[in-house]
């Protein structure tokens, strides 16, 4: 079973792409982030004739996410409990039948933070302790359960082209990066990281300053596996090659295989 993540950065801007590489790519579980759409504006029809069931938290011109799943979806979840205050669209968790039982995929947009000295930091932590929490009671299910999304955290300094340049970016503040490993210690294993250290492994380049063209990019896009999960990592792939097409997202898909399959 195939389970990407992408920031899409607009769905429909990018609906002709999305289409070209479900096609291409032909996979199980797609979690899409930043689709800047309402539910009802969601161009699902397209996307249901390859095949797919589609479930959408959206929200009109900024942020929403969606999954895409050849899965019947059993159960769907939206919102990160914590706050009732929170409007914004970061959070969908569908729940699938497969040949090893439940499986619990989510996706997720971490807030972006910046500027740091702005409500927007203090946002971004208190978004990740949420998580945090809701993390942490789903893993006592003991299920294979897969976190797939935008996170907005560079975790290490092989995570950037350029880590200097990020040293005062909420991206990769010691607080940021503190509460990204709180959050794998959990018991999480950074799918790309359990299968390479490969060096200039990025997911996102910035459409300024001739990023993608130099490789001037950074690793944002990730997916948290619980230890269940985990156990049936095959694989991980960027699909790296997408950057490079006509009217890209500035972020690719990763896609994770695991050993299971639908029931």
């Amino acid at each position: 079973m195939k389970i990407a993540t992408w920031n899409i950065n607009g769905v429909k801007a990018r609906i002709e792409n999305l289409l070209h590489w479900l096609e291409e790519a032909n996979v199980d579980i797609v979690c899409l982030q930043e689709i800047k759409s309402v539910d009802e504006g969601f161009p699902r029809e397209r996307i249901e004739a390859l095949g797919y069931h589609v479930e959408t938290h959206g929200q009109k011109g900024f942020n929403g996410v969606a999954i895409l799943s050849k899965l019947r979806f059993d159960e769907v979840n939206r919102r990160l409990p914590g706050d009732e205050e929170d409007e914004q669209a970061r959070f969908i968790e569908g729940v699938f039948s497969t040949d090893q039982g439940v499986l619990r995929v989510v996706s997720l947009y971490l807030p972006n933070g910046n500027p740091v000295d702005s409500p927007k930091y203090p946002y971004k932590l208190g978004w990740m302790e949420r998580l945090h929490r809701w993390t942490q009671e789903r893993l006592s299910l003991e299920e294979p359960l897969v976190l797939a999304g935008d996170y907005n955290v560079i975790p290490e300094p092989e995570d950037a082209k350029n880590p200097q340049a990020w040293v005062n970016d909420a991206l990769f503040l010691p607080q940021t990066r503190e509460a990204f490993r709180r959050l794998v210690n959990l018991g999480l294993t950074d799918a790309l990281r359990a299968t390479t250290r490969e060096a200039g492994t990025y997911t996102f380049w910035d459409y300024q300053a001739g990023a993608w063209q130099k490789n001037n990019g950074i690793r944002i896009d990730h997916l948290l596996l619980s230890p269940e999960a985990a156990d049936k990592l095959q694989a991980v792939e960027i699909a790296k090659h997408t950057r490079g097409w006509e009217k890209p997202s500035d972020h690719v898909p990763v896609v994770a295989e695991l050993a299971m399959a639908q029931s």
